[in-house]
């Protein structure tokens, strides 16, 4: 087949740079959900019961006025880290107000931590201090379990009375949260998907768990991931993703992006 290419050089690179302009100048896709919807996607609570209490205000002062459909998604990591995990736990637990909606999604955190109140054997024996060592300790006292069982040494003791103490609805709120939520042009997971993948291939490690494999891709995925797990300072808002953890356990900031039709907005505490 013959180049299409112009032969002379000057003119060659004239075409090439009017090639180049009409890529650029094509418009970007255009993400958006169904009309009538509106969601709010919520970051990493991180056992911050207070801010999940003013965020949920916030959401239904947003909310009023709103005649069409509506759904909150938490995109996880409720536990570990602040100071009230099983007030967080309790809230969730106890489900949406009347007309409203929600889905959970798992976090690594939830993954840990219904391991280990599971009692299931495990390979791992590092997993239960590197608990304590990222926020377990105070998932413990929120329980009200004494500071000699979070840093003592006898992990058999502090789990089985974090066992007994924890209600039923806890753990059974923690066996049962999804992995991923699709609607319209968006995705929402917690930690984000393994670039290349198709959706139904993810593995739930990848899920809950990826950072710079997914965070460094550029590529477009097919639709735009909303996801929390890798802090930053502000809403990390890419082409083909948006970061909303904005580390609320430590810098009192919880964070949730605001979807309806092909806009997108924040609200935070």
């Amino acid at each position: 087949m013959k180049s299409r290419l112009p032969a002379c050089p000057q003119r060659r690179v004239h075409y090439m740079g009017a090639m180049l302009s009409r890529f650029r100048s094509r418009p970007k896709r255009t993400d958006r959900l169904a009309e009538g919807l509106r969601l709010y996607a919520i970051g990493d609570i991180h056992g911050r019961s207070d801010l999940l209490d003013t965020l949920l205000t916030q959401i239904d002062a947003d909310l009023k006025g709103w005649s069409g459909d509506s759904e909150i998604i938490f995109l996880g990591d409720y536990v570990d880290r602040g100071n009230a995990s099983a007030a967080v736990l309790e809230r969730l637990a106890g489900g949406a107000p009347s007309g409203r909606r929600w889905t959970l999604l798992k976090g690594n955190h939830e993954s840990i931590l219904s391991h280990l109140v599971s009692g299931r054997p495990r390979e791992d024996d590092a997993l239960y201090p590197a608990w304590l060592k990222h926020g377990g300790r105070e998932t413990l006292a929120s329980y009200g379990l004494p500071a000699t069982l979070a840093f003592g040494d006898d992990e058999a003791a502090a789990l089985g009375a974090l066992r007994d103490v924890m209600p039923r609805a806890h753990v059974e709120l923690l066996d049962s949260l999804d992995l991923m939520r699709r609607e319209g042009d968006y995705l929402f997971v917690h930690a984000g998907i393994r670039p290349g993948v198709p959706v139904e291939e993810q593995r739930q490690r990848d899920l809950i768990w990826i950072r710079e494999a997914f965070l460094e891709h550029r590529g477009d995925h097919g639709f735009h991931v909303v996801h929390g797990h890798s802090i930053t300072r502000d809403v990390d808002a890419q082409a083909n993703r948006t970061g909303i953890d904005t580390g609320a356990y430590a810098t009192g900031r919880l964070t949730a992006m605001v979807l309806e039709g092909d806009s997108r907005r924040f609200l935070s505490t």
